[in-house]
This record gives structure tokens, C-alpha cells and sequence, in this order.
């Protein structure tokens, strides 16, 4: 049972070191991203600088561009995996220098650069048409539906609020019944379901109180409809359930499967929608 291959020793020096580029086959993506975004004019797409805290020099924005496209590309939206990986990770090794931006400043720059990467959508497109990747004259146009992290009872429309409402307001007479019934008990039993009683009874006045605020800024929404966790997401049926989330809209061409155009919305359908992605495609 000794013949096994075996790796090489960790401890074992060598008079040439390896380059990072060795490890990068000629076809990997990385390659593509790394040309493809040293070739575009950020600054006129409107990218900007994150400063480093103590007044360290900026990040490149065409490094930290990279970085958000190879994580997307590789499906590692957090940004504190996407800062592990710059420090384990070969392919961002080579294709950052090996830098390793902190999560925050990875978050910053997404937050503050979300026009500017629509820009760098669009000229990746542009840039598949002069490579003639768009072999066909139609695209095929589909939505698909997004849970976000905002729970369904953090998302209020105007027939949520009023079942809310009803149900607290059977609670409180049915508390107020108990605590009628209490009075034909021991004395000390009354008086302590009494307390537990009006405690759940307070409880469910301030949260009458939370709910005739959000009705106050739902009545102020277009759509009568406010979700709290986030506020730009919107409640929408989904393979006949029911979620909290975003209705994304997809042009993509039927050779390369390459996307030509892309909406994300909180529309609930898609019969709105495909004029829009139609003329953006």
C-alpha cells in the first residue's frame, strides 16, 4: 500500500520561485476581467475612490471593480467572504496583486458605485457586439422572482394592517373577559392573573400604537405598500406562494446565453415589464 502519489514537501526551498501567473491556465476567466476592465475609462463612468481610514492612499477603483465582478461571477456576493478569499484565493491573488481590501471598504464601494457599474453592464455589451457574440436578431425575455432577507411580517399592505388590527383588538377583549372572570377567584390568584393580564393588555396598545404609525407611511407610498427591513422590496406571488423580494428581468441572446439587458424591479408581474427590457435590450 506505498504507491500513492505524493506532493511535494511544504518545507522544500526552491532556487526559482513560482510566479503567480503560473498558476493562472491562458483560458481562465480572471484573464477576461482583468483585460476587460484595465481597457475601460472608469472615471468617466463616474467610479469613485474609497480612501483607506488614517489617511492611507485610495484603492484603485479598477481593483476593487474586479473584485465585485469575479464575486459575482463566482457567486460570493458577501463582502467578508469576498475579503477571505482575496487573502486565500490564487485567482484574486493574481488578479488584484495581492491586495486585500477590508468588508467595509468592499461595501463602500458597492453602495457608492451602483450607477457606475450599469455603466460597465453597458459597455460589456457594446463590447460583445464588436465581438460579434450577438449572433442572433431576438432575445428571449424572462422574469424571475427574489426572496430578500425582509420577513413577510416586517411587509404591510393595507389588508395586512386591518387583519393585524382585528386580531389584536379580539386579543384585548378576550383578556379584558379573563380579567373579569378573575374577579370570582382567590384574591391573590386574581390579582396575579390580573398583573399578567393588563401587562399583555399594554403590550398590545403600544403595538396599536406601531401599527397606526406604518399606516401613516404606508398611506403616504404610491403602491400602499411599505416593507421594513427593505424598503424597496415589495410582496409578490411566487410559484404560488407568497414572498418578499424583487422581480428580476432578463434579456438574454440564445447562442452564448450572454445577458443583453437587465431591470431588477418590485413589480409583482412581468406583463409591465416587457416593453421595458424589450427596448433596453
Amino acid at each position: 500500500m506505498t504507491d500513492f502519489i505524493e506532493g511535494e514537501s511544504r518545507y522544500q526551498a526552491t532556487l526559482f520561485p513560482e510566479r503567480l501567473d503560473d498558476y493562472i491556465a491562458e483560458d481562465n476567466a480572471v484573464r477576461v476581467i482583468d483585460v476587460f476592465i484595465d481597457g475601460i475609462d472608469l472615471s468617466a463612468m463616474g467610479f469613485k475612490a474609497i480612501p483607506e481610514d488614517l489617511g492611507r492612499p485610495a484603492y484603485n477603483p479598477a481593483t476593487m471593480l474586479k473584485l465585485y465582478v469575479y464575486g459575482y461571477l463566482n457567486r460570493v456576493q458577501s463582502t467578508r467572504r469576498l475579503e477571505c478569499e482575496a487573502g486565500r484565493n490564487v485567482e484574486l491573488m493574481w488578479l488584484l496583486g495581492r491586495l486585500r481590501p477590508d468588508f467595509k471598504t468592499i461595501a463602500d464601494f458597492r453602495k457608492d458605485n451602483a450607477k457606475a457599474v450599469r455603466s460597465v453592464c453597458r459597455e460589456c455589451v457594446m463590447v460583445c457586439l464588436k465581438l460579434d457574440l450577438f449572433s442572433e436578431a431576438f432575445v428571449a425575455i424572462d422574469g424571475s422572482k427574489f426572496k430578500v432577507v425582509n420577513n413577510r411580517d416586517r411587509n404591510f399592505t393595507r389588508a395586512k394592517l386591518k387583519r393585524r388590527l382585528e386580531d389584536i383588538d379580539k386579543n384585548i377583549d378576550r383578556y379584558l373577559a379573563q380579567i373579569e372572570s378573575a374577579d370570582r377567584l382567590e384574591a391573590s390568584i386574581a390579582k396575579s392573573k390580573t398583573e399578567r393580564l393588563e401587562n399583555k393588555i399594554s403590550k398590545l396598545k403600544k403595538e396599536i400604537e406601531r401599527l397606526n404609525d406604518i399606516e401613516v407611511q404606508l398611506e403616504a407610498t404610491p403602491d400602499k405598500q411599505i416593507s421594513l427591513t427593505d424598503p424597496d422590496s415589495r410582496s409578490m406571488k411566487s410559484r404560488g406562494a407568497g414572498i418578499v423580494g424583487y422581480n428580476v428581468q432578463l434579456a438574454v441572446e440564445p447562442k452564448h446565453h450572454l445577458i443583453v439587458a437587465h431591470e431588477v424591479t418590485n413589480a409583482g408581474n412581468d406583463r409591465s415589464q416587457l416593453e421595458h427590457i424589450s427596448m433596453q435590450a
